[in-house]
């Protein structure tokens, strides 16, 4: 399925609807932009808390800063920030 946008001045696209409607994606939804070896883009749509969904996937060190508190406290933050906008 190919699609296209365009990329207003401001660095802003619309992401079409259809694309919209297959992955659940509505406002203030988080992307992951990923530049492949061959110069390709994929966009992936970031869990909610993306800190949850990596939970129990790496090994953690007790000696280590706690990366989920301080991933969960910048969300909380982002949220609090996107509140107050509007589009």
């Amino acid at each position: 399925m190919a699609m296209r946008s365009t990329i207003t001045s401001r660095g802003q696209t619309v992401i079409p609807v259809a694309i919209r409607e297959r992955f659940a994606l509505g406002p203030f939804q988080r992307l992951e932009w990923l530049v492949e070896t061959d110069g390709s883009i994929r966009v992936i749509p970031v869990a909610a808390s993306p800190v949850k969904a990596c939970r129990g996937k790496g090994v953690v060190s007790g000696q280590a800063p706690n990366p989920v508190r301080e991933a969960e406290a910048a969300a909380a933050r982002d949220v609090k920030g996107a509140e107050g906008r509007h589009l």
